[in-house]
């Protein structure tokens, strides 16, 4: 009998030790559903390179990272944060996470890596301020992109547009022939189709004025934008708020609609989930007036402080951060790699499109998705969205948003 309790005793203890030997990780992110192969894809290779690590996938679906974010505020704020977290590159978490001294500086293993060589510059800037780098980031989207199919455009007759002018001149046609002119979704797309709208209304000059307060928001130039706007938004179809913006794509592909603006994670879905061919099964254009101009984002992940697996949380940035790591992810995710080093021949035609634009566009800051504005006014311009669609008033919205960048201190 006490042999037995001798062999059980050991066995037990074994299992602990094995279970003290590995590590975890926990990585927290928005991509799921259509977006959730490319992240696995980066998790098995993870896996491959520490099989020690139990990585725990802790998604939270919503578009946009709606959803999300909400959730990691909550464990933030409660001393609870995940040992790594997808973020908008950005304002987002340094106006929020960073200022709030909840980050650890990456600047250090940014030199070990040699990163600072590998990313562009105007990239770096944004991931950092005075007091360090605080994100990795391990895709580039674009915001500002009109979707289309190619066979339905040349059957009804139309021009892809070159402006909002030119949207709107042929509306009334694409109308007549029974065809959705530009589809919307859910409110966060609403909120997609107004930067686009107001990066050509306004140019990339003055797009970047409303962000560090040279512009106001209820000058006659900004209340512009919502007059443009509105005038967008009536070629658009009544059941917006019931749609996804997969579901959106799908009217496009269907033939229902004949565009829709909506960033490159379109493409991932339309060439991984729909197997169509960039070129031929979808087309691409500039949205309207934004020719020349790349309103980008960047997904990144970050290092809280005091998180409990930060050597296993390290090995994990590292992966993001390379060319290897990169190149896995954006070829099924439908974006391009930040690293400079990155190996076209694995993208397709669309992406390589979108590198040629990354290399040669002046690029923009997306508000919707965390590059120009600070999170305190961002997450509040849903509301404003709100007030202009149900006032149907240009001033009432320009009015909201100016006493909202004021309050949150935007340009500062």
């Amino acid at each position: 009998m006490k042999t037995f309790r001798v062999v059980i005793l050991a066995a037990v203890l074994g299992l602990l030790a094995l279970a003290s030997a590995q590590s975890q990780l926990e990585i927290f992110s928005w991509w799921a559903g259509d977006e959730g192969p490319a992240l696995q894809a980066l998790l098995d290779r993870y896996n491959e390179l520490h099989p020690d690590v139990n990585v725990i996938n802790a998604t939270v679906t919503g578009g946009s990272g709606v959803n999300a974010r909400a959730v990691l505020k909550t464990r933030m704020l409660g001393g609870d944060p995940p040992d790594s977290f997808q973020v908008h590159a950005g304002q987002e978490l340094i106006g929020t996470w960073v200022v709030a001294d909840r980050m650890e500086n990456l600047e250090d293993l940014y030199k070990e890596q040699g990163w600072l060589e590998k990313y562009p510059a105007g990239l770096l800037k944004l991931l950092s301020n005075d007091d360090g780098i605080w994100s990795v980031p391990v895709n580039i989207h674009r915001s500002n992109v009109m979707w289309y199919k190619p066979a339905k455009i040349e059957e009804l007759g139309v021009v892809v547009p070159n402006s909002w002018d030119e949207f709107l001149a042929i509306c009334p046609d694409l109308k007549a022939a029974g065809v959705t002119p530009l589809v919307v979704g859910e409110n966060w797309t609403q909120q997609h189709l107004w930067e686009s709208v107001a990066l050509g209304v306004l140019g990339a000059d003055d797009w970047a004025n409303l962000w560090n307060g040279s512009l106001a928001f209820n000058s006659d130039k900004a209340q512009n934008v919502w007059d443009v706007f509105g005038q967008v938004m009536a070629c658009t179809n009544d059941d917006a708020s019931g749609l996804s913006w997969q579901q959106a794509t799908d009217r496009v592909i269907s033939g229902e609609a004949a565009f829709n603006i909506m960033g490159d994670w379109a493409a991932g879905y339309m060439t991984t989930t729909l197997e169509l061919e960039p070129g031929s099964g979808f087309a691409w254009a500039a949205s309207p007036g934004t020719d020349g101009i790349f309103l980008m984002l960047s997904d990144s992940f970050g290092l809280p402080k005091g998180v409990a697996n930060r050597e296993a949380a390290i090995d994990w940035l590292k992966l993001l951060g390379s060319a290897e790591g990169q190149d896995i992810f954006n070829p099924l995710k439908g974006s391009i790699a930040p690293h400079l080093d990155s190996d076209l021949s694995k993208y397709n035609a669309y992406l390589q499109s979108a590198a040629a634009d990354w290399n040669s566009n002046v690029v923009a800051g997306s508000l919707i998705h965390g590059a120009a504005a600070k999170e305190a006014f961002q997450s509040q311009f849903g509301t404003i969205l709100e007030i202009y669609l149900s006032s149907g008033s240009a001033q009432a919205a320009a009015n909201a948003a100016n006493a909202i960048a004021q309050q949150v201190g935007l340009g500062q």
